[in-house]
């Protein structure tokens, strides 16, 4: 991949103006991870920025009992570690999913850039406010107007929204989604989501085989969680 191809990747540096994206291409790097390793861990000191371009990672905490929840699941295109800007070490573990490839950027020469280019930091401050917009949704999904079947209907809804392709079998979510990481992104027990999973199954919602899941009609999906 050029770095060429990963200013059009990123939601923030396609925003660049021309002198920026050279300048910035004079010290942005790119480097590869492989499933299972972290990008950075909470509360560590960084002084990079990361973009992710290739693959996918989950950006998650760690509570009392050392028991993962997901916050945040990203694909290709997305600054990782935003709260940078505030100049504060991570305040959250960014996990690989599979493979990727990451865009690594000084942080200090990027302000400098950031400074003189209005459309670069715009960007970067449109990419926060979908962040909080997105927490606000999750908010929304986690309490307790959300019970049951109906707080994972609508998970997997919106990561059919967000990472689905049109198939025979309907939406399919475009990542492997285990019991146990769907059981870390709900914040419930593992137990519990499998026998959430089989009720949307047997209930013609949604369709799963391996770690695969289909949803074969979204609008169906979406009625079911949004009922009272």
């Amino acid at each position: 991949m050029t770095m060429e191809e990963a200013f059009e990747i990123s939601n923030i540096l396609r925003c660049a103006s021309p002198v920026s994206r050279t300048e910035i291409a004079s010290f942005a790097y790119m480097k590869r991870y492989e499933k299972g390793q972290h990008v950075f861990y909470d509360r560590e000191d960084l002084t990079c920025f990361y973009i992710l371009l290739e693959g996918m990672v989950s950006l998650y905490k760690l509570n009392t009992l050392g028991e993962k929840k997901v916050i945040f699941v990203y694909g290709p295109g997305n600054l990782l570690n935003e709260v940078l800007f505030e100049d504060i070490p991570a305040s959250i573990n960014c996990e690989v999913r599979e493979d990727s490839s990451v865009l690594v950027l000084p942080k200090d020469r990027l302000w400098h850039v950031m400074a003189r280019d209005g459309e670069l930091t715009k960007a970067a401050f449109n990419s926060m406010a979908i962040r909080i917009r997105r927490l606000y949704r999750q908010m929304k999904n986690t309490t307790n107007a959300l019970k049951g079947e109906k707080r994972l209907a609508a998970k997997l809804y919106m990561l059919a929204r967000d990472y689905g392709k049109e198939t025979e079998r309907g939406i399919s979510i475009e990542m492997q989604l285990s019991i146990t990481y769907l059981s870390e992104m709900l914040g419930s027990k593992r137990e519990t989501v499998s026998r959430q999973v089989k009720k949307l199954c047997d209930s013609g919602l949604i369709l799963m085989e391996k770690n695969h899941f289909w949803i074969p009609n979204l609008e169906n999906l979406s009625n079911y969680f949004k009922q009272p």
